[in-house]
């Protein structure tokens, strides 16, 4: 049995279709840790975690994690987490502690800085040094383990966000898709959104959007998007959509590079240092202070059009995943 863990958005997002492609073939159940409670509308699991609000919300969920009741694990041979969150790590931590072999999707993501992504590249690091089997997106996160010397046994699968993206078809609009969020940018969110509202107001001729994120961080400075158009955050699908049908983006996420690239969008990185090189130079192009934006955006507004090979996956990961874990797992597989 496989206990899967997730808590956030972008991690249900990721597990979706593997869960899909494992129903009726390899047993799971799963835990839902709780960070985005706002999924809890829209999705099944067979256990929650409860998740304090102390002064250091971080220190909570890794003490709320490590003292699980002892039942959910009960016929538990693999715990499977997904990426680099705190839960994560922490659940990661808890399997160890208690002789449970450790799955990981989204293996061998690096940027080897504890500072960008902070906390996140330190999770990840942790959680390969204990995991016993690696999912990783790409040959490159693969070399990254081997040249870590990691003993669990790693293999490439493809990012299983791709395989929500199938049959979705591709046009360019003169939209710009703006997000903005990460930590690494808070203390000078103000400059970024001064510099694309300032692309705003000297393309007229381009639409500019931004799903504001929620974070306090960020949204207090919506009013300096003065040409901007400001939208609530949007579900996935019309996420999704929106990315399909754009000219190009503008962010700082790191899901999007991976979206982006298989829909042949190219987006702007607004982040000093990315773990997914894969497509920089091809579908994204690095820009590392606010100052710097202006040139790289108008190097891309004529020619935003790309029709490259994706290289985080083709869309069938899931497939390969849950092969890969009947073989290995109960020692059966099928094409």
């Amino acid at each position: 049995m496989i206990l899967i863990c997730y808590g956030t958005r972008p991690e249900h997002i990721k597990i979706s279709p593997l869960l899909e492609e494992m129903s009726g073939v390899i047993p799971y159940k799963t835990l839902f840790t709780g960070q985005h409670m706002d999924l809890v509308k829209d999705i099944n699991f067979d256990y929650s975690l409860t998740i304090g609000y102390g002064i250091n919300r971080l220190d909570t969920v890794v003490q709320s994690c490590l003292n699980l009741d002892k039942s959910i694990f009960q016929d538990v041979t693999h715990i499977l987490v997904q990426g680099d969150t705190v839960s994560a790590y922490s659940l990661a931590l808890t399997a160890f502690h208690r002789g449970i072999k450790i799955i990981h999707l989204e293996a061998g993501l690096r940027t080897y800085d504890f500072e960008n992504p902070y906390p996140e590249e330190a999770y990840r690091q942790c959680i390969s040094r204990i995991s016993d089997i690696n999912l990783c997106p790409t040959q490159n996160n693969l070399n990254n383990l081997q040249g870590e010397k990691i003993n669990g046994e790693s293999v490439v699968v493809g990012n299983t966000v791709l395989d929500n993206l199938l049959g979705v078809k591709t046009k360019y609009n003169d939209k710009v898709l703006v997000t903005m969020h990460r930590r690494e940018n808070h203390h000078n969110m103000d400059e970024w959104f001064k510099a694309i509202n300032q692309l705003a107001i000297d393309n007229p001729e381009l639409k500019f959007e931004i799903p504001l994120h929620p974070n306090p961080n960020v949204k207090k400075h919506k009013d300096l998007l003065t040409n901007v158009n400001v939208v609530s955050p949007l579900d996935y699908d019309t996420m999704i959509k929106e990315i399909s049908e754009c000219r190009f983006l503008i962010s700082d996420s790191g899901g999007i590079q991976e979206e982006s690239s298989f829909l042949n969008k190219k987006v702007i990185v607004c982040r000093k240092i990315t773990e997914r090189p894969e497509s920089v130079g091809k579908h994204s192009f690095m820009c590392g202070e606010p100052q710097n934006l202006k040139g790289i955006f108008y190097s891309l507004k004529e020619n935003y059009e790309v029709d490259l090979d994706c290289p985080y996956g083709d869309g069938q990961s899931s497939k390969k995943i849950v092969n890969y874990l009947k073989e290995k797992i109960y020692g059966n597989s099928s094409s």
